[in-house]
């Protein structure tokens, strides 16, 4: 699946074959149970998105709610992907990818993997914990501010 219709995460999963399925719904396990408050899931942009709802926060360059991460089924890999990742989180996450003994495939922000095996679970949890949304929208007006 490269872009979903899905209003829901349950109508998102549900389109998927189930193989992809079990993976995602593990994955989407670890971000929901680390997932500061104040985030929200939804379908966005065709997959499952994690973001900061536009009545907290209505200032956004594109009107649509603040992206803090993002998981989706596409068609050769999974992607995860962390908008909230800075150049000392990308190390992070390189450093924590390697003492796991696992190879981190990350452009930008799109962590690809082709397994959940391809994932060290607690670096996901610790990733998606890591920043919360007073931080995230600090961060995200200070990019504008260029």
């Amino acid at each position: 699946m490269v872009q979903s219709r899905a209003v829901t995460a349950e109508e998102y999963l549900q389109e998927l074959p189930e193989e992809h399925r079990a993976v995602l719904v593990a994955v989407r396990e670890v971000v929901l149970r680390n997932l500061p408050e104040g985030y929200v899931e939804s379908v966005s942009w065709g997959m499952l998105s994690y973001e900061i709802p536009l009545e907290r926060y209505p200032d956004t360059y594109n009107g649509r709610p603040l992206g803090y991460a993002a998981l989706a089924a596409q068609k050769n890999y999974y992607a995860l992907y962390l908008m909230g990742a800075d150049a000392e989180q990308a190390a992070w996450l390189k450093d924590e990818f390697r003492k796991a003994g696992k190879k981190l495939d990350m452009g930008k922000s799109c962590l690809r993997f082709r397994s959940l095996e391809d994932l060290p679970l607690q670096v996901i949890a610790g990733a998606i914990a890591s920043t919360p949304p007073d931080e995230f929208i600090a961060r995200y007006e200070a990019s504008r501010t260029r």
